[in-house]
């Protein structure tokens, strides 16, 4: 914009004529700065370039990123240390925005990527939360794809990144926390084959090659982060007190799934400390597990402004400049925000961190970036070259969001002759509720502009004449009226209640302080459900559970869903469950608990086990053992699914070498690693556990089948803990063999006090529905 257009800018503009000029300017650089990507190398633009070593692509990725840093000066480097990176015009390379989202879509937070122009929206999928509810691991994975397709897409015409600051892979472990809508829940196998198919999904290339991204994907919030902003604790201050047995089997699997079966990018750590020390400054957490263990290809970025933080809030360092010279020793390689940028150089000069350890960082970044074909020129004669606005938004990424919301949506109460209603005897519906006509509530948090909406209310419109009564101007719900929405749900055939929340209630810096639907709301659908003169459905829209046993236990309101917030085709995947059209097949993936679980535990306990002797009850489905208003799991279907075992070892040996200490001596556990291992069953580390699945109703139905295990009482193992699950598709009357390939060491294992993975010996359970078979593993 020119200097005049900015000094007049607070000046009213005097004419139509004028404002029209300003519009029309607007627009036109706007669709300037849009039509073409951001890269390096463009040697059709400046052929001088072509010599240079980082722009042949003949070379390895660790050779062109040696040949860059080694052209740059130290100001130079420190300018590719933050979010915004600095360009260096007389080596052709562009300034870079690293900062995109795509947690269930092409977002526009963070400024890297964006809408207008050619491209207005992007497919919005359901919020994470509800795809999880799935447990359809291809659903993810074809998710991630579409996101990354869309995302190039974008690109290709300047309107998106290529580095995207998702998924969230932090476990659900409290029923108030703002962000767990963002996760895949409270169950650490579920997050992390959440993690691996969505994180495959986003970054593999056609081709296979492993070397390069489709684009690149980031694991966060690393790691034990999940307080926002809870009565007077704060995520910039927190401080999560861990024992190493939580760390290794609830906090860290997903992460470790991220980089080592999902070959992830990135990883990002979170603002808050564990056990006294930031994770953005942490060594051992950075360089000793992530890249050290885990080998992570790429880079790891903080959240943003962590860096400040730790030095600002938690008053971890005296000055900046240390804060950001611990971090970046700690492994840290990029800084989300400026505050590295602005305190690196300081650093440097009073010999807090050494250029090495810059060169280290920036090497990480642009290597990711080389792999995205960043440095490649011209992106248009690439792999993914000939996608743009045309492949945004396509039918078959609309049909797949709507699908998407389908698989997840939860049925947890149906009393019979309930649902699903008949158009042909529902001709009149009420729908009724503060999220009847919701539109950006759909789409949770983190989101990007949609295709477009259609509501609760739209959807069901759609199928048989329906009438809409609000109950509550919002979901705070304080003066609700009762009296109007009990008339209409006294006039029609059947009542659709749409209640539950919004991000006014839940969300990023925001985290719930009790259990119940917001407000009056509870009272709003008591009366009228007591009014109603035909069924009546309870749709729950929210990321978090309620405490609605009211509801459970109210003969009047006959059916309950839980929608999650079920992205841009909510209110089409919600009629098409209502109606029939879509058999619901989503099960929870958190524990819906009774208010008085959080009146008796504060949201700072990290602790996952009871502490019995204290009252204190221990979390989630794997270690909680009180009542619940629903559990982990829980799902209803318009059909009935059998389970029969057809096979599975009663007896599984381990065979220990004649030196090994338990031969001579009774052990209650052996390491989960060795030999033993190896050799746990006919010379296999796994076992086979097959399983005839029938669906015993009157019509097709999806069903998953869960595989849980409780292993012997020792080293506080879990009561039941998931070891996996499969999705089947089956007709009436048809029948299918489901199979799990279980590894004795890595999937029966148990972590032990000191957070060591150990293969527990003794009596196994295993569950699948209300089957149960004994195993044994002995030496």
């Amino acid at each position: 914009m020119s200097s005049s257009w900015l000094t007049s800018r607070n000046r009213a503009l005097s004419s139509v004529s004028t404002l029209l000029l300003y519009f029309l300017l607007c627009i036109s650089e706007q669709s300037n700065a849009q039509s073409s990507p951001v890269f390096a190398c463009d040697v059709t633009g400046n052929p001088s370039l072509a010599v240079l070593g980082f722009c042949n692509t003949g070379l390895k990725i660790k050779a062109r990123v040696t040949d860059l840093v080694g052209r740059l000066t130290l100001e130079e480097k420190i300018g590719f240390l933050g979010s915004r990176a600095v360009g260096v015009s007389r080596l052709g390379i562009p300034d870079y925005n690293w900062w995109s989202e795509a947690l269930h879509g092409v977002s526009y937070i963070g400024g890297g990527s964006g809408f207008s122009g050619q491209v207005r929206g992007a497919t919005s999928f359901p919020q994470v939360i509800l795809t999880a509810a799935s447990f359809n691991v291809s659903l993810f994975q074809a998710i991630g794809k579409v996101v990354s397709t869309e995302a190039r897409a974008m690109y290709n015409v300047g309107s998106a990144g290529l580095t995207f600051w998702s998924p969230n892979v932090n476990i659900f472990r409290d029923p108030r926390w703002g962000r767990g809508q963002e996760t895949p829940g409270e169950d650490p196998t579920l997050s992390s084959k959440y993690a691996v198919a969505y994180v495959k999904g986003l970054q593999e290339a056609d081709g296979g090659d492993p070397n390069r991204l489709k684009v690149a994907a980031c694991c966060k919030h690393y790691t034990a982060y999940d307080v926002d902003n809870w009565t007077d604790v704060h995520r910039f201050t927190f401080n999560a007190v861990v024992n190493q047995q939580d760390m290794a089997d609830t906090f860290q699997p997903p992460f470790k799934s991220c980089v080592v079966d999902g070959n992830v990018a990135s990883v990002m750590c979170s603002y808050n400390q564990v056990n006294g020390k930031p994770t953005c400054a942490d060594p051992d957490l950075l360089s000793g597990v992530i890249r050290g263990q885990w080998k992570l290809n790429g880079y790891i970025v903080s959240d943003c402004d962590s860096v400040d933080v730790l030095y600002r809030d938690q008053h971890y360092t005296k000055t900046p400049e240390e804060a950001v010279a611990i971090s970046i020793l700690a492994g840290l390689d990029l800084n989300c925000d400026h505050f590295t940028h602005e305190h690196a150089l300081e650093a440097v000069k009073a010999g807090l961190v050494n250029e090495a350890a810059i060169d280290n960082a920036i090497s990480n970044n642009f290597a990711t970036l080389m792999r995205l074909g960043f440095f490649d020129g011209d992106p248009k004669k690439q792999l993914y070259g000939d996608l743009g606005p045309k492949d945004v938004c396509t039918a078959e990424n609309q049909e797949l969001a709507r699908d998407a919301a389908r698989q997840g949506i939860v049925l947890l109460k149906n009393s019979a002759g309930s649902l699903p209603l008949s158009p042909s005897t529902i001709k009149t519906l009420a729908v009724i509720g503060p999220n009847a006509k919701a539109t950006v509530t759909m789409i949770g948090n983190y989101f990007g502009d949609p295709c477009k909406y259609t509501t609760p209310f739209q959807g069901l419109a759609e199928t048989v004449s329906s009438t809409y009564q609000p109950g509550c101007s919002n979901v705070a719900c304080k003066e609700p009226d009762i009296d109007s929405a009990a008339a209409l749900a006294a006039s029609a055939d059947a009542v659709v209640l749409v209640m539950g929340e919004d991000q006014t209630i839940e969300q990023e810096t925001l985290d719930r302080v009790d259990l119940y639907l917001p407000g009056k709301q509870q009272e709003l659908v008591t009366q009228v459900a007591k009014a109603a003169k035909g069924p009546v459905v309870l749709v729950i829209m929210s990321g978090g559970g309620f405490d609605i046993t009211f509801a459970k236990n109210d003969e009047k309101i006959t059916s309950i869903m839980w929608v999650g917030y079920p992205g841009e085709a909510g209110g089409l995947a919600i009629a098409d469950v209502i109606f029939g059209r879509h058999n619901p097949s989503g099960s929870l993936p958190m524990t819906w608990y009774p208010q008085s679980y959080v009146e008796k535990v504060p949201m700072s306990n990290m602790n996952m086990r009871p502490d019995k002797p204290n009252g204190y009850p221990g979390r989630t489905y794997r270690f909680y053992a009180g009542e619940t208003v629903y559990a982990f799991g829980d799902t209803l279907s318009y059909t009935k699914f059998d389970h029969r075992l057809i096979k599975a070892p009663r007896l599984v040996s381990l065979s220990l070498d004649e030196s090994h200490p338990c031969r001579s001596s009774e052990c209650q556990s052996l390491d989960a690693i060795g030999p033993h291992c190896e050799n746990a069953v006919e010379g296999e580390s796994g076992i086979e556990v097959k399983l005839n699945v029938k669906n015993a109703g009157d019509r097709e139905g999806s069903h998953t089948v869960f595989l849980f295990t409780t292993p012997p009482a020792i080293h506080g193992s879990p009561i039941k803990h998931l070891l996996g699950f499969e999705k089947v598709r089956l007709r009436k009357n048809e029948e299918a063999v489901v199979r799990f390939k279980v590894d004795v060491c890595k999937d029966l294992s148990v972590v032990d006090e000191i957070g060591t993975r150990k293969i527990a010996l003794g009596h196994y359970l295993l569950h699948v529905g209300s089957l149960k078979h004994s195993l044994n593993i002995t030496v």
